[in-house]
């Protein structure tokens, strides 16, 4: 054989380029690598590039300054598995990246990720593809792009995946999609709550956690929280409470049992498993802030509900909120507040707050946290509310002190609160004594200049509660407190006028404070509130005739009306009719103007404007037997000491009425009185006459030193027509002819009876204008006319029958037209047992049948019949 000869190897194609190894030390080489078409380039340079970013946020920035995430999109469908997975694998984690997430979404790779989640990809791009999208989804835009790619499907799909990481992501991107509620709608539809369940069996805490996480959010929705309930969830979360290893997870699972609280089949199922007292006895035992405050949370949560507070209160909970008010943290003390706020809707709860919970609550408000006492105070607000008892327990436990000082609060809240609470101490009289010397009417003036609607609502509210006293309206009076709130009268809050009304409605009890009102422009913004349908109510109804129940005088101008408890004193003058909106001048301006054509104003006026000294002791004898006294004025005690100037003997004084306004029984003092006053001589009544009457025309019209006083203008012959009526007709004890009597006696005054067909020929108009001529005024006293028509008579008639305590009423009508309405018992159903039929209204005839009474029936007809 012979010698082998070695073979010598073939040459290389020459169109094969040899093979090539690169060290690159730079990564923009490497991005440059990514547009190579070959599958080893692509996977050696991802892998090359997802070591560089893994390394820092820097690092991810300058891979997004080269241009790299761009060629990569395009990786993430390359047909090589090695190079799709290495692409997944970059995104998993540039995607943490602000600047990377933003142009991601801009060129639309939502679909190619989701992709990678198929059921054949590896488990390396389930993970980083997952990863990829919890980091995306942290932001509203791509919540939705990976909604409408239909993500959401395959995500549940990934949460039973062996892979924890994979699960990690997958629960934690779910977790941020149920922040919107089109995705927790469809995690429904998915079934996604038994998968999420199985992850609390998980090894892994961060899987626990992002599982309750995401079951707090979805258990929000009640299908969820039935789903959960089905599925035994609530055992497994009672279970994590029980294991003190857990107690890192404790926190959210309370958040998760706490809306389950709101759902009443599952509290149901939770006490009958002995679950609710385990949970509160876990709450009240816990050394954990945060585990408490969530367990009072869950039951604020739970107690909106009317059952549940039900069931709550059976397993005694307040015990439990009473003890959590004594915790050091202050989260735990506001939120304990909160829910005994909540359960206050329950009345046995309420009750049982009484003695435990309110001392400790009146503590709380003295706390140097503001968010402690604004808690505190909604706490204490809602427990005295409809409950007399427990606002008097505040009082009595030295409350009131704290909560006036929380009026001067910077939170608008505990201004409110408190404000609510002082309203419901003060709507008790015994307590609303009390409140003045805490100082609250002046402590109520700033938030009455809040600029919070509900702060301004709460502390009318309380304006009103307290202004019932005497005291308390002085004091708001005298510190400035009637013009901020006039000022709210102005409000387009509803419920702001609404308590500013009834504020001003109870302050305008006090007649200096009703003045007071009147001058800031109460009565002139509750005209204009009560002309519009839609900003009135009934309280601004009641405020506005309240103030002019202190304006008599305009009352009639504008309304036309008077009844029997609108009782005519002296200073009352009839302008005649006004339109709303139109201004009335004061007295002393009428007084002062030149006469004119204008119709007569008429005064009744039986006050001299004399300075006497005080009457003495014997002068103040007064009657009692109609509740008020004869005359308020001191012209009538005057007359009494100044017979030797007036030669008037001693007029009684004014009786009052009682509120119906109509006579009573006399008593027998009474009767003894009357006597007295029968016996006074007539040389008296007759000496007063003749010097009244002799009386000058300056001092009628109330002239005099520019320095002095102005006084109304003296009507000398209306005060002997009040001494007239007061010793003849007061003493005649049948109401009906008390009326027959007065009404014969105001005709004569006014010129007699008279007949409709000569009623043409009662030249009434030249007598007025002879009165207006002699005294230069258009204001005429009542006492100096002589010929009277209808609303002439029907004002004497008025004036007369209050100065007596006669109730009746003072009707305007048209065309110069005016009556007298009264309420009569009819004689028949006397003696009746039983309740007694309302009484009959009678009209006064004082024109043309002078002391003839006229049922009235129907009101037109019957009107027309006498007019």
């Amino acid at each position: 054989m012979g010698k082998k000869v070695k073979k010598e190897a073939e040459p290389p194609p020459k169109d094969v380029f040899d093979p090539l190894t690169i060290e690159s030390k730079k990564a923009a080489t490497v991005v440059l690598m990514l547009n190579s078409p070959e599958e080893e380039v692509l996977a050696k340079a991802c892998e090359a590039i997802y070591r560089f970013a893994l390394k820092g946020e820097e690092n991810k920035a300058t891979l997004l300054e080269l241009g790299a995430v761009e060629p990569l999109t395009k990786l993430l469908t390359h047909e090589d598995k090695i190079v799709r997975r290495n692409a997944t694998m970059i995104f998993g984690i540039l995607a943490s990246n602000n600047d990377v997430k933003k142009l991601l979404r801009e060129l639309d790779v939502m679909n190619s990720v989701i992709a990678q989640l198929a059921p054949e990809e590896e488990v390396v791009i389930h993970e980083f593809a997952s990863l990829c999208l919890a980091n995306m989804s942290a932001e509203y835009t791509s919540k939705v792009q990976i909604l409408e790619h239909g993500g959401l499907e395959p995500l549940v799909r990934l949460l039973a995946s062996p892979d924890p990481d994979v699960k990690k992501n997958s629960v934690e991107c779910i977790y941020n999609l149920t922040q919107d509620f089109q995705c927790r709608a469809a995690l429904q539809e998915l079934n996604a709550i038994p998968p999420i369940l199985d992850l609390l069996k998980s090894e892994y805490p961060v899987i626990q956690l992002l599982a309750l996480k995401t079951l707090g959010i979805i258990t929000n929705d009640k299908e969820a929280r039935t789903t959960l309930r089905d599925n035994q969830g609530v055992d497994h979360l009672i279970k994590i409470l029980e294991t003190k290893e857990l107690n890192d997870l404790h926190i959210e699972a309370l958040s998760v049992i706490a809306n389950c609280l709101e759902d009443m089949d599952t509290l149901v199922l939770i006490q009958q498993t002995g679950g609710l007292k385990k949970l509160l006895s876990f709450a009240e035992n816990s050394t954990i802030p945060d585990i408490q405050k969530n367990a009072a949370k869950a039951i604020t949560k739970a107690a909106y509900d009317p059952e549940n507070r039900k069931l709550f209160h059976e397993q005694e909970v307040e015990k439990c909120l009473v003890a959590l008010l004594g915790s050091e943290n202050d989260g735990t003390k506001i939120a304990a507040s909160q829910a005994i706020s909540a359960m206050c809707e329950n009345t046995g709860s309420k009750e049982f707050f009484n003695n435990q919970g309110i001392p400790q609550l009146i503590v709380l408000l003295k706390s140097d946290s503001e968010e402690v006492r604004e808690a505190a105070s909604l706490a204490l607000a809602n427990l005295t509310t409809c409950h007399p008892a427990n606002a008097k327990a505040v009082a009595e436990a030295d409350g009131v002190d704290p909560l006036v000082n929380i009026l001067s609060s910077r939170r608008d809240g505990a201004v409110a609160n408190a404000a609510t609470v002082l309203a419901n101490v003060a709507m008790q009289e015994p307590l609303r004594a009390g409140l003045q010397s805490h100082g609250v009417t002046s402590a109520l003036l700033g938030p009455l200049r809040s600029a919070n609607t509900v702060v301004q609502s709460k502390a009318a509210l309380t304006v009103a509660a307290t202004a019932c006293d005497v005291e308390a309206r002085t004091e708001l009076r005298n510190s400035g407190g009637l013009e901020p709130l006039v000022e709210l009268l102005r409000s387009k809050n509803d419920e702001v006028r609404r308590h500013a009304s009834w504020a001003v409605m109870v302050c305008a009890n006090d007649e200096l404070t009703a003045v007071e009102l009147c001058k800031l422009g109460a009565l002139d913004i509750l005209e204009e509130v009560n002309l519009s349908v839609s900003r009135k109510n009934k309280f601004s109804e009641a405020a506005y005739n309240k103030l002019l129940n202190n304006n008599l005088s305009l009352k009639y101008s504008l309304t036309g009306y008077l009844s029997s408890s609108n009782i005519i004193s002296d200073g009352f003058y009839d302008y005649g009719r006004i339109n709303p909106g139109t201004k009335l001048l004061p007295l002393k301006d009428l007084c002062l103007q030149e006469p004119s054509d204008q119709r007569a104003v008429l005064l009744v006026n039986s006050k001299s404007s004399d300075v006497s000294p005080p009457p003495s002791t014997e002068d103040k004898s007064s009657d009692v037997g109609y509740g008020r006294s004869i005359s308020s004025s001191s012209s009538f005690r005057r007359a009494s000491k100044e017979k030797t100037n007036t030669g008037f003997g001693s007029p009684t004084e004014e009786k009052s009425e009682p509120p119906s306004g109509r006579n009573t029984a006399l008593s027998k003092g009474t009767t003894k009185e009357r006597g007295s006053r029968k016996g006074r001589g007539k040389k008296e009544e007759e000496r007063a006459k003749e010097e009244e009457e002799g009386s000058t025309l300056p001092k009628l019209m109330g002239e005099g030193s520019p320095e002095k006083e102005w006084y109304p203008p003296f009507d000398p012959d209306f005060r002997v027509y009040v001494y007239e009526v007061t010793k003849s007709i007061f003493p005649i004890t049948n109401i009906k002819e008390q009326i027959e009597v007065l009404a014969r006696y105001v005709a004569e005054k006014m010129g007699g009876k008279m007949s409709k067909e000569k009623l043409h020929n009662f030249s009434w108009e030249l007598h007025i204008s002879e009165l207006k001529f002699q005294l230069k005024s258009n204001v005429v006293p009542i006492g100096q006319i002589k010929k009277g028509i209808f609303y002439h008579r029907a004002l004497l008639f008025k004036a007369l029958a209050d100065k007596i305590g006669i109730g009746c009423s003072l009707v305007r009508g048209e065309y110069g037209r005016a009556w007298n309405e009264v309420q009569l018992m009819n004689d028949s159903r006397k003696g009746l047992i039983g309740a007694l039929p309302p009484p009959e209204v009678y009209i006064v005839d004082l024109m043309f049948h002078p002391g003839g009474l006229m049922k009235l029936r129907s009101r037109e007809a019957d009107l027309y019949r006498y007019l």
